[in-house]
C-alpha cells in the first residue's frame, strides 16, 4: 500500500513517495526563490535529504542548508538558523524531516519576520 497525502491545519505538510518532485513548484506558488531547507543532522546526511537539494537547485531556485539544531532544540540553535537565513537572504522555509526539523523551519519563519527576541 502506498500512502500519499495532503494536510493542511494550517500549515501545509505533504508526504508520500515521490512528492520530493514537487517542490521547487510548490516553492515557486508561494513567491519561494531562495529556500532554506531546515532539517536535523541525521536526515541531512540522507539520500532524500540530497534529492530535495538537488530538486531544488535543478529548478534554479537558491537553496540552502541548515541542520545544525539538537534533537530538542534550543535559543542558541534557533539562534544559527536566524543567522543561516540572514546570510544566505532565504524568503521561505522547507522543513524537512520530523518534529525537530520541522519545530526549528517554523521558528526560523517565524522568527525571520519578527524585530523583538
Amino acid at each position: 500500500m502506498s500512502l500519499t497525502a495532503n494536510w493542511n491545519y494550517p500549515t501545509s505538510i505533504r508526504f508520500g513517495a515521490g512528492r520530493i518532485a514537487e517542490l521547487a513548484e510548490i516553492c515557486r506558488s508561494q513567491g519561494i526563490q531562495r529556500p532554506l531547507l531546515v532539517t536535523d543532522s541525521g536526515l541531512a546526511r540522507a539520500p532524500i535529504t540530497a534529492a530535495a537539494l538537488d530538486a531544488l537547485r535543478a529548478a534554479g531556485l537558491g537553496v540552502a542548508l541548515f541542520c545544525d539544531l539538537k534533537p530538542n532544540p534550543v535559543e542558541a540553535n534557533l539562534a544559527g538558523g536566524l543567522d543561516a537565513w540572514r546570510a544566505g537572504k532565504h524568503d521561505g522555509v522547507v522543513a524537512f524531516g520530523g518534529g525537530s526539523g520541522l519545530d526549528m523551519g517554523k521558528l526560523i519563519a517565524f522568527m525571520s519576520g519578527q524585530t523583538r527576541p
